[in-house]
């Protein structure tokens, strides 16, 4: 089984590819990843970002549709809250660099 590719790395990618500057088959030649890959890459994340439908696996008992907006869009705020943590704590880090003493 191969390894897998870093979060951050997956998160580069589908950046790149979302900007749609270019196709999907060259941003995934370009980072050296199957078309394929990336394709199911973007898929997982439109679906945690809820920007396309849940699958039938994701509903899990039936839940009525009004639930199922809510919870896309709570997944959707989790998702931004994260990535503005992790940018902050990288902000952080850069500036208390120059501060502490050497």
């Amino acid at each position: 089984m191969p390894k897998p590719y870093p979060a951050e790395f997956r998160r580069d990618v589908i950046a790149v590819a979302r900007k749609g500057e270019a196709s999907v088959a060259q941003v995934a030649k370009d980072f050296g990843i199957s078309e394929t890959c990336l394709q199911r890459w973007l898929k997982i994340a439109d679906r945690e970002d809820g920007l396309a439908p849940p699958t039938s696996s994701d509903r899990g008992g039936g839940g009525s549709t009004d639930d199922s907006a809510e919870l896309r869009e709570l997944r959707r705020r989790n998702k931004l809250l994260e990535q503005e943590n992790e940018i902050l704590r990288r902000a952080t880090a850069y500036f208390a660099r120059d501060v502490l003493p050497k």
